[in-house]
């Protein structure tokens, strides 16, 4: 009995959380339903702290990115006009969040890529780690709900998958 409860209570929720965090096809070890982590603090560019639990309420996408990203940088300009700008003033919130590069870079890719959406820095890739597989790349968008649920996931920049995220992100903020 005593073997049985040692299972139940310390190796089953650790091979649950294991078969959990396997990445999908994509890199992700999230997927849409799932509550996205919010235990997390974003370090802008400007110097300015947030994280999703001070964001709940709003709708939320995480873009993961890197300066030397071009698939990111041909993205950039329609996460710019077609989500932030159409969309800022509407209950959304559009972080970029940098893979791995330090302040300087970060501050020059976005005036680089002229954008106005904040831009978050990801030491270690910490934060894409809780998202992703830390081997996976970047070019990835995390639609989160207002209640702090994964609503839309994008991998790469595909225009019929953007169009989908612009989609799902107006029915959000209905």
């Amino acid at each position: 009995m005593k073997t049985l409860l040692i299972y139940l209570f310390c190796i089953m929720p650790a091979l649950v959380l294991a078969q959990n965090t396997k990445p999908d096809d994509r890199g992700y070890i999230v997927k849409v339903g799932d509550k996205a982590p919010d235990d997390f603090k974003l370090v802008l560019a400007n110097g300015e702290t947030t994280s999703l639990s001070k964001l709940k309420g709003k709708v939320v996408v995480l873009q993961f990115t890197a300066s030397w990203c071009v698939v990111c940088r041909d993205e950039m300009p329609h996460l710019e006009k077609d989500v932030w700008q159409a969309y800022k003033d509407k209950g959304l919130m559009l972080i970029g969040v940098d893979r791995d590069e330090p302040l300087n870079v970060v501050q020059k890719f976005a005036k680089d890529m002229k954008i106005t959406y904040p831009l978050a820095l990801d030491p270690g890739a910490d934060i894409f780690g809780r998202f992703a597989d830390k081997k996976s790349g970047v070019t990835r968008n995390i639609v989160i709900d207002q209640q702090g649920k994964i609503a839309y996931l994008t991998r790469l920049y595909d225009e019929k998958e953007f169009k989908g995220m612009v989609a799902a992100i107006e029915k959000l903020l209905r």
